[in-house]
Parts: structure tokens; C-alpha cells; sequence
């Protein structure tokens, strides 16, 4: 238990979802994914944009004068070079740049993540605690039951089995009390980590339910997931990526065109003058560099290579399709079971309850006796947690639904 001079923090579900959001360590980690293939992207892209280098270096040279890459020593020089016309390189340009889109999809579903996590937490917390409430209101019927049968053994009206048979019930109890407290601790560690509060601080949650959004039908539902559903929209955009590389591949048949500029400043130590007419001190070049593409085994692989990437791709969006649209027909029938066993559970309570009532009557009149009232209780609490765990399974089942049907976001805006 949290130290008690530490003021308790009071949550609401939706405070909860939003401090988790800033706080959670995956979405910083899904933000920097995101950020790495953006700047990847614009690694290609870069080269569709001026670029100027300058260098400086000096050597000897034997003979004619020349570097490894074929051009003359020079104590300065400065180059540039853009594409203008390059459709192989475009194309995985814009391979790239629909990657980093898909980057950013997926931390939605990061977000999403973070937000079944917390809600599923938060919920539960509250159930258990609701729960522990009721198992230390039935520990004491148990005792009460206990007392009253050990009094009954012993003015010869009961046989010690009933006695055992009330101790177990009692020891039940202690057991589940202390399994909840144990799940308790556990809830408000992961609580604390989601939404970034401190190690010991005490959490206060109120019993809430979730907005009514996944009580539409299937149909609806259904198109709702095909739109947004993150992992169908990331298949989707892998497709259109390798469509882009495919057409760029296809495109390398055509010229390509560069611009190029080169400046150098010669030295006369390299003895230029002795192999070349004239010596000039500075030089400059200008113009584009086209290449045409006469026979290219390696453009024919590259674009076989794209086509079954591409086909790949299209056939994992069908798949991905058709499990989503499974996925939620599923779900929502798993929904409606679930409110069908939480309006049980609300009856049986119900008439827990009113047994309860009854025989509280009926032992102000003294015709029933404390054991019989006690083990009513005992009946009303149990049947209390199992509504309260009918209701948290509803809500785990529409939280389930709302993530596959891309709908969490919209919930809490």
C-alpha cells in the first residue's frame, strides 16, 4: 500500500488516457521510428536538389597527372551536381517517402496501444477495488456464519463437518482477498508507469463506461474498419509503395540527366606543363551528363524483382482485408454476448438482492435465523463480483473492437 502521507492522485478515465499519451515510452519510441524514415526518405530525395561539395588536396604525381577517379590533381576545387531526370532513382524517392507515411500510421497504432492498456487498467483497478469491498463485507458474514455453526456444534445441533464446511468458505474468502490485492498492486504499478506518475503516488479511480461508439452495427462498423483500420491502411500504403518503385523501374529505360559543374585550381608542381600544350591555373566546367540506356540486364531484374514485390504486397492487402472485415463481424457478436451475460448477472443480482430483503424480513420476525440471512449476503456479494466482472468483460470486448475497427481516436478527442 502507497505510504499514507502521500496526497492520492483522483483520475478520470479520460485524464488517465491523456497523461498515458504524453508519458508512454513506446509512442516516443514509434515518434522516433517515424522520424527515422522520413529523414531516410530524404536521403534520395536530396539528390533531386542542388548539391555543392568543395575539397582541397595536394599529391605527387609521376607522368601524366591524374587522381583515382580519373581527374587531374588540384589544390582546390568545388563541384556541383543535381538530377534532373532520373526515374529509377525517383521511384524509390517515393518509395521511400510512402514508407515514412506508413511510419506514421503506425505510431497511431502505437497510440492506440497505449490507449487499451490505460483504459484496460483503469477499468479493472476499479472493479477490483469494488470487488475487495465486497469480499471483506462477505469475510464478515463468513465469520458470523462460522461463530453461529461452532455454537450450533456444540449444543449438538450440527456435526463437525459443517463446521469445516465453514471454515473453507471463510478461507475462500481470505484467499480471494488476497489474490485481488495482490492484482490491485499490480494494476496500479502498470498505471503509474502508463500515464508517468510517481513510484508511490496513490491512485484514486472512479467506476466509468466507456462512450457508446461500438454500439452501432456491423455493417457500419465493418466500413468503418476498412477506412481506418491502422494495419489495413499500412498494407494499403506498402502497396502504393511498391507501385512507385515499379514504375520508376520500368522508367529506367529512359535517359537520364544530371547537371554538373566543376571548379579546379591546378598547381604547376603536378608538371602539367610538360605532357599538356598550355597550363591554365583555373578551370571551370559546366553542362549535363545524359546517359542512354542501349541494353541493361540489371534494369530487366530490377523491374521482375518490383512486379513480385508489388504482387506480394497486394495479395498481404486482400488477406489483410478480409481478416479485418472477420475480425470485426467477430468482435461484434463477441460484444453482444457480452451484454447479453452482463444483463444476467444484473438479474441474478437483482434477485440476490431481493432474497437478501426477504430474508431480513423474515428474521426481524423470527422466522429464519442469522446463518440463513448471512449466507444471503454471502449469495448477494457473490453475485456482485460477478457483475462487476460481466461488466469489465464488456468493456475489454469494446475496447477490443473500437481498436480493430480504428475508432479509440476518435473517442477520445
Amino acid at each position: 500500500m502507497p505510504p499514507s502521507n502521500l496526497s492520492a492522485v483522483s483520475l478520470t478515465l479520460k485524464h488517465a488516457i491523456e497523461l498515458a499519451l504524453q508519458n508512454s515510452k513506446d509512442i516516443q519510441v514509434a515518434k522516433l521510428q517515424a522520424s527515422l524514415a522520413n529523414r531516410s526518405a530524404m536521403i534520395t530525395r536530396s539528390q533531386f536538389l542542388p548539391n555543392l561539395y568543395a575539397g582541397s588536396g595536394a599529391g605527387y604525381t609521376y607522368g601524366i597527372p591524374e587522381t583515382p577517379g580519373g581527374r587531374a590533381p588540384a589544390l582546390f576545387n568545388v563541384m556541383y551536381t543535381e538530377q534532373i531526370f532520373n526515374e529509377p532513382l525517383r521511384g524509390q524517392g517515393r518509395e521511400l517517402e510512402e514508407q515514412a507515411k506508413s511510419q506514421k500510421m503506425l505510431l497511431e497504432d502505437a497510440r492506440s496501444r497505449v490507449i487499451v492498456t490505460t483504459a484496460a487498467a483503469y477499468l479493472e483497478l476499479g472493479m477490483v477495488r469494488h470487488s475487495l469491498e465486497l469480499l471483506r463485507k462477505e469475510q464478515e458474514s463468513a465469520e458470523k456464519i462460522l461463530e453461529v455453526t461452532r455454537q450450533r456444534e456444540k449444543e449438538n445441533f450440527e456435526l463437525p463437518v459443517a463446521v469445516i464446511k465453514d471454515q473453507l468458505t471463510r478461507a475462500r474468502v481470505v484467499q480471494r482477498i488476497l489474490q485481488l490485492e495482490g492484482r490491485e498492486d499490480e494494476l496500479e504499478v502498470l498505471l503509474r508507469s502508463e500515464t508517468g506518475l510517481e513510484a508511490n503516488a496513490a491512485i484514486e479511480v472512479t467506476p466509468e463506461d466507456l462512450p457508446g461508439v461500438a454500439e452501432q452495427e456491423g455493417a457500419n462498423l465493418v466500413a468503418m474498419a476498412l477506412q481506418d483500420n491502422v494495419g489495413l491502411r499500412v498494407a494499403a500504403s506498402d502497396v502504393r509503395a511498391r507501385e512507385f518503385r515499379l514504375t520508376g523501374e520500368k522508367r529506367g529505360y529512359y535517359p537520364t540527366l544530371e547537371l554538373v559543374s566543376v571548379y579546379s585550381l591546378l598547381a604547376k608542381f603536378n608538371n602539367y606543363d610538360q605532357f599538356f600544350k598550355t597550363f591554365q591555373r583555373n578551370n571551370f566546367n559546366a553542362g549535363v551528363q545524359v546517359q542512354v540506356p542501349i541494353f541493361s540486364a540489371q534494369t530487366k531484374a530490377n523491374i521482375a524483382l518490383a512486379k513480385v514485390n508489388l504482387d506480394v504486397a497486394k495479395a498481404a492487402l486482400a488477406s489483410k482485408r478480409t481478416e479485418v472485415s472477420a475480425a470485426v463481424r467477430v468482435k461484434t457478436r463477441h460484444l453482444r454476448e457480452r451484454d447479453a451475460a452482463k444483463e444476467v448477472a444484473r438479474l441474478e443480482l437483482q434477485l440476490a438482492q431481493q432474497n437478501v430483503t426477504v430474508l431480513q424480513s423474515q428474521f426481524s420476525e423470527g422466522k429464519v435465523n442469522l446463518r440463513e440471512v448471512e449466507k444471503a449476503r454471502l449469495d448477494e456479494s457473490d453475485r456482485w463480483m460477478t457483475y462487476l466482472d460481466a461488466n469489465f468483460q464488456r468493456q475489454q470486448a469494446q475496447l477490443d473492437l473500437l481498436q480493430t475497427a480504428g475508432q479509440l481516436d476518435k473517442v477520445w478527442q
